[in-house]
């Protein structure tokens, strides 16, 4: 029962479309386990540049079928407007399915977020605001509305006025807010319903037949293991777990089904959002990484924010590989880092004068300092390059001392935007 799961190593941004969209080309379906529009994937192929964020990272493969599992916050208006973007673009129309059990983000849910986030001001959590925490705080308190509700008239009516009974207190008492109505909310989810109808179905099933016979299914995760609520930088994290385990949750195909987890981790590191970011640069040096990184510059593809960068985070990395389960890892952007002269690797922190390479609790980690090993640099264009014996040798050794710290092969690295510019590499193979 084959499952390949394609998961962020840190903190999210780390080049997973990209991954996704080339692991794609050996699947039948290719299926989001959770979150919802509060992140992007970035994917460059031969009809241009997309940023996907609710649409899994197989729409641009015919004859893959595309999934939003259970486990996925689905914004109708979103995804219709995301839909449209690709038909706009010349992208013939994905084959997408949506999980009937799959929650709906509320147009009150995103309000909610923007009104938490101005009310703590400098106290803020870094939200998108596309509404993700009260979102999963409804699912949590069991007033959400599924995507199989919106085609019951009467079940949604009752479905909305039991989310909003709590939601339009705070609206009211803590936001200043005006309250919202129930035919205020239908009449927002009307438009677009039956347009979704013929794409609800019971997803579960239909992974199970899949997986039956023995198609490869790629479960796609968003954002990275240290954005978990229980396992990462808490309160810094996001709302749903970003785990490759939680992919059988979100999906509902069984924990046996899974044989690989690939890892997706930049050569250097960056981040969206606040929290510990132990081996950030600022000032000049940050500046210029920021604006050499991807295809545009490092910044937020959801948000447009600057990303916060800096050198490569093993100790950070190793740590969410394991949490992965990582049976492999892919490197992106190791074209960027060409322009340096020396590139430091960071290697352990030190904290209150002492040394560790395990990755501490969020309280330590604000007081943690890096480590550094610095490697040569290559100074070289290898974004051409397309075999890893081609690499500089400079840059062959820094990828495997990378790989000897997180401990988890690199089989995969990106020295480009564009689909094509990847190098498969087997691990421990000569380099000639």
């Amino acid at each position: 029962m084959p499952v390949t799961a394609v998961v962020g190593a840190a903190w999210g941004d780390e080049g997973k479309g990209k991954i996704a969209d080339a692991l794609a080309a050996g699947a039948g379906v290719v299926a989001r386990f959770q979150g919802g529009r509060n992140a992007g994937h970035t994917i460059v192929n031969d009809l241009g540049r997309f940023a996907l964020h609710l649409l899994p990272s197989g729409v641009f493969r015919p004859g893959v079928t595309n999934l939003l599992g259970p486990g996925v916050a689905v914004d109708p208006a979103a995804l219709l407007e995301e839909l449209d973007g690709l038909t706009a673009a010349g992208v013939p129309a994905p084959d997408l399915v949506i999980s009937d059990r799959a929650q709906v983000v509320l147009p009150t849910h995103v309000l909610a977020d923007r009104c938490e986030e101005e009310r703590l001001g400098a106290r803020a959590f870094g939200s998108t605001r596309a509404g993700m925490a009260p979102f999963y705080a409804d699912k949590c308190l069991k007033v959400g509305v599924r995507v199989g509700d919106l085609f019951d008239p009467a079940w949604l009516r009752e479905r909305l006025g039991r989310s909003l009974a709590s939601r339009n207190v705070l609206f009211r008492h803590l936001y200043g807010r005006e309250e919202v109505t129930v035919d205020g909310l239908c009449d927002h989810l009307s438009p677009m319903i039956e347009r979704l109808r013929p794409m609800v179905r019971d997803t579960g099933a239909l992974l199970r037949r899949r997986l039956a016979a023995a198609e490869r299914v790629l479960a796609e995760g968003q954002l990275g293991a240290l954005r978990d609520p229980d396992h990462g930088i808490y309160p810094y994290s996001t709302s749903s777990s970003t785990l490759a385990g939680f992919a059988c949750v979100g999906l509902g195909v069984p924990p046996r089904s899974m044989d690989e987890v690939v890892a997706v981790a930049k050569a250097y590191s960056s981040c969206v959002g606040a929290g510990p970011f132990v081996t950030e640069w600022r000032g000049e040096a940050a500046q210029e990484l920021r604006r050499r990184g991807g295809d545009r510059g490092e910044y937020g593809a959801t948000t447009g924010r600057a990303r916060r960068v800096g050198p490569f985070d093993a100790v950070a990395t190793r740590y969410g590989c394991r949490l992965q389960g990582a049976t492999s890892a892919a490197l992106t952007n190791l074209d960027v880092l060409g322009y340096l002269d020396e590139i430091p690797l960071c290697t352990a922190y030190r904290i209150g004068g002492r040394e560790t390479t395990d990755f501490p609790c969020t309280r330590d980690l604000e007081r943690a300092e890096p480590v550094y090993q610095t490697f040569p640099g290559w100074r070289a264009d290898v974004s051409g390059i397309r075999r890893w014996q081609e690499l500089p040798d400079a840059a062959r050794r820094y990828v495997d001392r990378l790989e000897a710290l997180i401990e988890t092969p690199v089989s995969l690295i990106s020295v480009g935007p564009h689909r094509r510019a990847l190098i498969r590499r087997q691990p421990g193979a000569p380099d000639a």
